[in-house]
């Protein structure tokens, strides 16, 4: 239970745990979720960028295992349950759990004023218990949705990745950009992504999903200063060895590696210097024995 952004290896501790208890016992593995984020009800000002859209996180729970995910819409209305009405009614009554997980100092209800021991308490009178799962720590801190995004958009995507034992990638259509990327022999797709948290200004080594297929790629996000001064922020990837008209298609990028910061060039004659070195690099990265192991990109 949960809003599970990100679905980070503290998330995942909890719905492998989900998963293997259901198959003992014999019932279908259930995460319940909410959208939107409790805190863009509660207290918008402070509510975080999330890390996934609905979709995207419920393609992840199906990955991982999970049958059925109960998604409640998070209104003041359901802010106002106690913890007690909450998990009668839509813990013991509706979903009739065995068991259930909670991350570690995990609060729900109005006040946030449920916890393990109330769980236990109300759920001895349906034959249900809880239970905690500890967080996990990586470099000796706990891995969290709020660290996750830190490094995110700080631009750590190798540490990022640790964090979700997978790239973080970002999904959105490709519409008509300015055709720069032609002029200088290097065509992008201009992608309107659809996630709030982007990687941080620079150049990145990525994998792009086309057609079914993980393409290898170079991402730049920023406001291309050497050739543009109208400040809107772009997503435009460069997909290796690959000439398709992409426009209209959705695409899916992953970050893998962080190659550098944007800056601007003196003319385009240097922009294009360095966009060549980014995708030498790029297929350095992509010869080396280990990432070819763990990618399968084309």
């Amino acid at each position: 239970m949960g809003v599970f952004d990100g679905l980070h290896l503290g998330h995942q501790t909890i719905i492998r745990r989900v998963v293997e208890r259901a198959a003992a016992l014999e019932c279908t593995p259930t995460v319940v979720t909410f959208d939107p984020h409790p805190r863009a009800v509660l207290y918008p000002a402070a509510a975080p960028p999330l890390l996934q859209t609905l979709g995207q996180r419920l393609e992840a729970l199906r990955i991982l295992g999970i049958r059925q995910t109960l998604v409640l819409r998070f209104d003041l209305e359901l802010a106002s349950l106690t913890a007690a009405e909450f998990a009668q009614r839509i813990l013991f009554e509706a979903l009739r759990a065995r068991e259930i997980y909670l991350g570690e100092d995990f609060a729900f209800g109005r006040g946030r004023e449920g916890n393990l021991t109330l769980l236990r308490s109300l759920g001895a009178a349906y034959g249900c218990t809880a239970y905690e799962v500890e967080a996990v720590l990586l470099r000796g801190k706990r891995v969290s949705s709020t660290r996750l995004r830190e490094a995110i958009q700080s631009g750590r995507v190798n540490l990022a990745r640790r964090m979700l034992m997978r790239p973080y990638g970002v999904e959105g259509e490709v519409i008509t950009g300015r055709q720069l990327g032609r002029t200088l022999n290097f065509p992008t797709a201009n992608i309107a992504v659809i996630n709030r948290v982007l990687p941080a200004d620079g150049v990145y080594v990525t994998a792009t999903l086309v057609g079914g297929v993980w393409r290898r790629s170079v991402t730049n996000i920023g406001y291309r200063p050497t050739v543009s001064d109208d400040r809107m922020r772009v997503v435009e990837t460069h997909i290796l060895d690959f000439s398709e008209n992409l426009y209209g298609i959705s695409l899916r990028t992953r970050f893998l590696h962080r190659l550098r910061s944007e800056r601007k060039f003196a003319s385009l004659e240097d922009l294009r210097a360095q966009i060549a070195y980014d995708v030498a690099r790029a297929r350095r990265y992509f010869r080396h024995p280990g990432v070819r192991r763990s990618l399968a990109v084309e």
